[in-house]
């Protein structure tokens, strides 16, 4: 394959983890609008909020079947667009149990694109001789920002969140056709076996998997409780709360974007244990925090630390058996469920005992970086026929 093709190939699925993430992005922006407009408690939506997990969890495994059937170029642009395309559904919800559904539908389609476009991501660092994995989920977080951003500006003029999404939905799927054209167009060998539809994670991806599970689990608890432990732990005004998961949010998808650089330096393996010494600094300071400003600079250094683990976990899952596809799969289903079970994980612990003692939880998870990051090695990458 010649090097201007990859070189375009690696624009392309930089482009796609773009537009995957400002999907999330724009529909992070609009649920309090969808909130006031059905009328929901904060209980109803916590509760529909765990559907697009669930979706998620249970349609990760198909995507491996897909990819196998259609090539990982169509795979790409059929998923992506259906994930696209769902954004619109949640607005247009006329009461909390077609509000519910409409959230498995657009959970099942993200963690689906999810795999797909891992998967090719893997494929074209494998091409591109040097990791690009941790910059791809960086460009995940900037087109998450750029579109958060969009989404903010429209929710302060007003404009009704069914216009917003259904504008989105399309521009994004405009977006997303134009750039898998430049993905490459991979199948399988003829010999290989399709995987099945349902499955459980191989043994590999399920080691793999776990240690993004520590990960996940830090970004979930960050993501949902950091304005909580400001406020009521740390005793801050509600916009330093707010700022301290700027500050995740932010250190995460810098970390990312240079993770690549200190990957190809360092190994991959040595690059997630720094980071998990770094994060467990981050959660010990959150944990014996009593004033705002040491708790948010932990929440950045936590950021830090996990930052490159996850695209690290889908970047040895493709070298890690004779079927990257179903490997990523497993990854993907054991990694975000951890996505799932965290906020409420934190909020039964702190009710039991407090916040501090939850956040000790996350801190004591962070060890699982540095404990299990060499399960993370690279492997030797299975071949595959290029149909141009």
């Amino acid at each position: 394959m010649s090097q201007p093709a990859v070189v375009r190939a690696r624009r392309a699925v930089a482009a796609v983890f773009t537009v995957h993430g400002a999907v999330t992005g724009t529909f992070a922006t609009r649920i309090p609008w969808i909130k006031d407009h059905l009328h929901l408690s904060s209980g109803q939506l916590g509760l529909a909020l765990v559907a697009p997990a669930v979706g998620a969890s249970l349609a990760m495994p198909l995507a491996g079947r897909i990819v196998h059937a259609l090539g990982q170029r169509a795979a790409v642009r059929l998923l992506l667009t259906l994930w696209c395309s769902s954004l619109a559904l949640p607005a247009l919800a006329p009461d909390l149990p077609v509000f519910a559904l409409s959230l498995f539908l657009y959970g099942a389609c993200a963690g689906m694109a999810d795999v797909a476009m891992n998967a090719q991501g893997v494929e074209v660092e494998q091409r591109y001789g040097r990791s690009i994995m941790s910059g791809l989920h960086g460009m995940w977080s900037v087109g998450g920002l750029l579109a958060s951003g969009i989404g903010v500006l429209a929710a302060w003029r007003g404009l009704d969140a069914r216009i917003h999404l259904g504008l989105m939905a399309a521009l994004l799927t405009g977006l997303g056709l134009v750039a898998c054209r430049g993905l490459l167009d991979l199948h399988p060998e003829p010999e290989e076996v399709a995987p099945p539809r349902f499955t459980l994670p191989p043994r590999s991806a399920l080691a793999i998997g776990l240690v993004g599970f520590c990960a996940v689990f830090a970004e979930g608890a960050s993501g949902d409780w950091s304005g909580v432990y400001l406020r009521g732990t740390a005793h801050s005004s509600a916009a330093v709360a707010a700022a301290s998961y700027s500050a995740f949010a932010a250190t995460m998808a810098l970390s990312r974007l240079c993770g690549d650089m200190a990957v190809r330096r360092l190994g991959a393996v040595l690059t997630v244990r720094l980071g998990g010494v770094v994060a467990l600094a981050g959660g010990l300071l959150i944990v014996f925090a009593r004033t705002p400003w040491p708790a948010v600079v932990g929440f950045g250094l936590l950021g830090i630390g996990i930052a490159v683990v996850v695209p690290l976990c889908f970047a040895a899952a493709g070298t890690s058996g004779d079927n990257p596809s179903r490997a990523i799969a497993g990854v993907a289903t054991v990694t975000y469920t951890s996505g799932l079970v965290a906020p409420a994980t934190v909020g039964t612990v702190a009710q039991a005992t407090s916040l501090p003692v939850s956040f000790g939880l996350v801190t004591l998870l962070t060890l699982g970086l540095v404990a299990g990051a060499g399960v993370l090695a690279p492997g030797k990458p299975p071949e595959r026929v290029d149909h141009g």
